[in-house]
């Protein structure tokens, strides 16, 4: 059974950095991850991405202020956030493309239950 559990969401103030992480479990394999956001009354929207390979992909609305990683052994996708701003606020969605199971081959998209992050003074 797949699986994403997303951490480190919460409430912080304007300017200041959250960190998210996303561990996938019950895979074989992994291709692009990444993370979406929706804040009420809005679509989900794409945030930043990574490939398999490291090729990273930015909303403009967050370019110079977070940076997306992955560690490929731990199949973990992270967010850093900094200079965070109240426009942020959202719930945040991970995302993991392409992923087989042991049992499977066919690759399908899983996404994380999601995790609130709240920027207020």
């Amino acid at each position: 059974q797949v699986q994403l559990v997303e951490s480190g969401g919460g409430l912080v103030q304007p300017g200041g950095s959250l960190r998210l992480s996303c561990a996938a479990s019950g895979i074989y394999s992994i291709g692009p991850m990444g993370w979406y956001r929706q804040a009420p009354g809005k679509e989900r929207e794409m945030v930043a991405f990574i490939s398999a390979a490291i090729t990273t992909n930015y909303a403009d609305s967050v370019k110079g202020r977070f940076t997306i990683s992955r560690d490929n052994a731990k199949n973990t996708v992270y967010l850093q956030m900094n200079s965070l701003k109240p426009e942020d606020t959202a719930v945040y969605y991970c995302k993991a493309e392409r992923v087989t199971t042991r049992s499977s081959g066919q690759e399908s998209d899983y996404w994380g239950q999601g995790t609130q992050v709240t920027v207020s003074s």
